[in-house]
């Protein structure tokens, strides 16, 4: 691999805290970032908004209008990461498809290239700038027209499992699962959505634990033990 698309869920990121953010966590994966943009990787970033935000939830609201604070909490999420990356000697770039004041710039592929090639992070926040999709649809679409090799899922949870492992003590977790079985069975694991653009794109993906030693750099480096999404 020699660029990657990381995708960090909102509610790993706030640790044990379960909202807003948990700075060690936040740093830890900075730290971990920095290792493998300093070994010739290029890296970018979507960053789901849940321990801010979950919008499908608010009973009674309107989806629009729901769906757009999402979308501002992933810029949070983004503004507060990429400072934190800041601190440890990563240059980073934050990229929107709307305007967003001076905060950020507009998403542009040939600057997130240029950026990625310069040894400096992207950050792709606001999701697609359209109410209805999920990050997780975002960070199919942005992982395709930046041609990455791989996008990397880093959530709460180890894997892809064949029944919730919360509830289910004797829960399969898959090794390998091809992607046509998440739209065929419809797991959920992603969004059917962003399934289906990821199948017809052919985009891998690898799903696993960001509370891990050391996953991020593990994922990348070939020691792997989440779930890897195959899209032959």
């Amino acid at each position: 691999m020699n660029r990657i698309l990381l995708k960090l869920s909102g509610e790993a990121l706030a640790g044990d805290k379960k909202t807003g953010f948990d700075e060690a966590t936040v740093t830890g994966v900075a730290k971990q970032v920095k290792e493998i943009v300093d070994n010739g990787m290029q890296v970018c970033i979507v960053i789901g908004g849940g321990n801010f935000w979950r919008g499908r939830t608010s009973e009674g609201m309107d989806r629009v209008k729901a769906d757009q604070i999402g979308m501002l909490a992933t810029v949070m999420n983004c503004i507060y990461t990429a400072d934190i990356f800041r601190t440890v000697g990563l240059k980073t770039h934050i990229m929107t498809p709307f305007v967003c004041g001076s905060m950020t710039e507009l998403f542009n592929k040939d600057k997130a290239v240029e950026y990625m090639e310069a040894g400096e992070v992207c950050f792709f926040a606001g999701g697609t700038g359209h109410p209805y999709f999920s990050t997780d649809t975002a960070t199919v679409l942005m992982a395709v027209q930046v041609s990455v090799d791989a996008i990397l899922m880093a959530k709460a949870i180890d894997g892809v499992y064949d029944s919730d492992p919360a509830k289910n003590p004797d829960a399969k977790k898959y090794d390998v699962l091809p992607i046509n079985d998440i739209v065929d069975k419809k797991l959920g694991v992603i969004d059917l959505a962003s399934a289906v653009l990821a199948m017809e794109n052919k985009m891998p993906m690898l799903l696993f634990g960001l509370n891990e030693e050391g996953s991020i750099v593990k994922a990348v480096s070939g020691e792997f033990s989440g779930t890897r999404i195959t899209c032959e």
